[in-house]
């Protein structure tokens, strides 16, 4: 039997009820709709009874912020492998100290000389009608180069970059 067909014998059934309970006319006379919101909740009950088990909610998982995960000790975090020996070195033989070994620190830092002058920088000035595509194109041999000519002078091109303004001084990767 399908749902709709118990469905429709409890609507039967309980019509029947109704019309015995009015045939018989005995005790107090109760309303049509007290005898329909009664007859809905014995089927309804009915039906309830006659459903499979509901499976019950999983499990929480106690998230981070719970206080049920709190209060779970953590899991024991695996001891570090120990670090191997460094390979000796043959007596006699020079050792170079590293970034953060007491020798590296007590050594004195290279004299610094004379600052080398700066490779010399190429720079362009933008003329009327000028694009930073063309520009690419024709100082850097490639059009599609003008983003990165863009990202060097973000500062004097602005925001868009299809506005270059006339007279600025752009400066050309190498």
């Amino acid at each position: 039997m399908g749902i709709f067909d118990f469905l429709k014998s409890d609507k039967k059934k309980t019509q029947e009820q109704v019309r015995q309970r009015a045939d018989e006319g005995a005790g107090p006379s109760r309303s049509a709709a007290a005898d329909a919101a009664s007859a809905t909740r014995a089927a309804a009950e009915r039906m309830a009874a006659a459903a499979p088990p509901r499976p019950g909610p999983a499990p929480a998982t106690p998230t981070p912020g719970s206080a049920a995960h709190k209060a779970v000790p953590a899991a024991p975090r695996p001891t570090a492998m120990p670090k191997p020996a460094p390979p000796s070195t043959p007596p006699g033989a020079a050792h170079t100290p590293t970034p953060h070994s007491a020798a590296h620190k007590a050594v004195p830092a290279a004299p610094v000389g004379k600052p080398q002058p700066a490779a010399r920088r190429r720079t362009y000035t933008v003329k009327q009608g000028d694009t930073l595509a063309a520009i690419a194109g024709r100082e850097l041999g490639n059009e599609a180069r003008w983003r990165e000519l863009y990202a060097m002078n973000r500062g004097v091109i602005g925001d868009n970059p299809d506005l270059v303004p006339p007279g600025a001084v752009l400066t050309l990767p190498v």
